[in-house]
């Protein structure tokens, strides 16, 4: 099945979308007015993305490789792992998985965006932001966290796991990410994963929502992408 690029793409499209439901999912209990998962705090957060990743492999590696991020394919290109030719359907088909993932949280919690006022939390829930704003800090956050991403995962090529143990790995290093590095950002890490939602937050008629702060929108597609390739390289100094 992997031989054809039309389901590589599916498999791309169908693990975002369930990435982004569960992953801005858990944001979205965690953030609404009047859920019960209210204020159930950042390590409910950090372990809901952590299983959101893992739960969204099994459910595409069967059609595709399961990249699910821009920054992970155009990292494995650098590493000679993947075709540079795929590189921009497979962002294409991530970024329309994050969209439609997004959309299916804003439905899933109909009510509680009426029951919640805040702009910020609203769009925190869709996209990721900085705890202090700036944008050189914030870049290399964002950097310094896809780097760590996708050389692991380059160097997890290298190891002998049990038959189908790889996405649990990968569920544990993006919990490692998360609650070591993400305070800064909130790690996007992934430019599907924020510019996806990004969108569906700017043209679905989400109530109480504010502006979709594009002005910060390109530190988590920029930063994610030279991360990505830095990452790679350094794998590749690796004999």
């Amino acid at each position: 099945m992997k031989d054809s690029l039309t389901l590589q793409l599916l498999g791309e499209f169908i693990g975002t979308l369930v990435l982004v439901l569960l992953g801005d999912g858990v944001v979205a209990g965690v953030s609404l007015n009047k859920s019960k998962a209210k204020d159930a705090g950042w390590v409910a957060i950090t372990l809901g993305w952590g299983m959101a990743v893992t739960l969204g492999v099994y459910a595409s590696s069967f059609l595709s490789p399961a990249h699910l991020n821009p920054a992970v394919s155009i990292g494995m290109a650098v590493a000679g792992d993947f075709p540079w030719s795929s590189v921009l359907p497979y962002s294409l088909a991530q970024i329309a998985g994050g969209f439609v993932g997004a959309a299916l949280v804003w439905i899933h919690y109909g009510p509680h965006w009426r029951a919640t006022k805040d702009e910020a939390t609203i769009l925190g829930i869709f996209s990721t932001g900085p705890a202090i704003r700036s944008y050189a800090a914030n870049f290399i956050s964002e950097v310094i966290g896809t780097i760590v991403l996708v050389f692991s995962l380059l160097a997890f090529t290298r190891g002998n796991f049990t038959a189908g143990l790889n996405p649990l790995v990968v569920g544990v290093l993006i919990i490692a990410i998360g609650l070591s590095l993400g305070g800064t950002t909130g790690y996007a890490i992934n430019p599907a994963r924020d510019l996806g939602p990004r969108l569906a937050h700017a043209v679905l008629p989400i109530a109480n929502k504010g502006g979709s702060d594009w002005a910060y929108s390109w530190v988590p597609i920029v930063g994610p992408m030279v991360g990505g390739i830095i990452g790679a390289a350094l794998y590749l100094l690796i004999p």
